[in-house]
């Protein structure tokens, strides 16, 4: 083969592997501090701003929290005051799907405010962290920002074709819980997903394509 062709060969492998590089992610994203409510130690919860023993506990008893809104309720009704959850929340969070997400939802994602209440929707469907970085680095002064805001949010990912890389990105997950989703494949609902987990909080990550 001519240089040429090695060249073209080459520069083609490159283009394959930066395509598979940017539709591979890990569909929740990288967490910068913020640890999942529904996995977080009763002991941790308890140190946090504005928690005690006794709410850290009606906490644990109360799980799982099946959206932010959920635990938002939970803790207003435990006497935080609004001000008091959302100090909490940059600590501790229940993901948001970014494709389905309500405006009350990503009110509650620290740092978001009213302007993400546009455009989180504006730019769905999300597919890639490295589209989130784009579209959203516009208006938040970057990548890096985007990252540390994507990091209260999660892409479903397709429950049949996932990667063990993505599926452990799933709160809770360990190698034992991926072997047992990969098992179960394929799968034809979001139900028949949700029944061979026994976790409908671990199955809202994923889609059923």
């Amino acid at each position: 083969m001519s240089n040429g062709g090695w060249v073209r060969v080459t520069c083609a492998a490159v283009a394959l592997a930066m395509t598979m590089a940017a539709n591979a992610s890990a569909q929740v994203a990288k967490s910068f501090g913020v640890v999942d409510a529904n996995t977080i130690a009763e002991k941790d919860l308890a140190a946090l701003p504005g928690m005690t023993p006794a709410i850290a506990k009606a906490f644990v008893a109360k799980r799982p929290f099946n959206s932010i809104t959920e635990l938002n309720a939970f803790l207003l009704g435990q006497g935080l005051t609004a001000e008091q959850a959302m100090a909490l929340y940059p600590k501790v969070f229940v993901h948001i799907n970014l494709n389905t997400a309500t405006a009350e939802e990503i009110l509650l994602v620290p740092g978001a405010g009213r302007k993400m209440t546009i455009e989180f929707p504006e730019y769905r469907p999300w597919k890639t962290w490295a589209q989130f970085d784009r579209q959203i680095g516009k208006y938040i002064g970057g990548a890096e920002n985007a990252q540390k805001l994507a990091q209260y949010t999660f892409i479903p990912m397709n429950a049949n074709t996932a990667v063990d890389v993505d599926l452990m990105t799933v709160p809770g997950a360990n190698q034992a819980w991926v072997d047992k989703l990969k098992k179960g494949r394929p799968y034809k609902t979001a139900a028949d997903l949700e029944k061979a987990l026994g976790s409908k909080t671990q199955a809202r990550f994923f889609v059923v394509e």
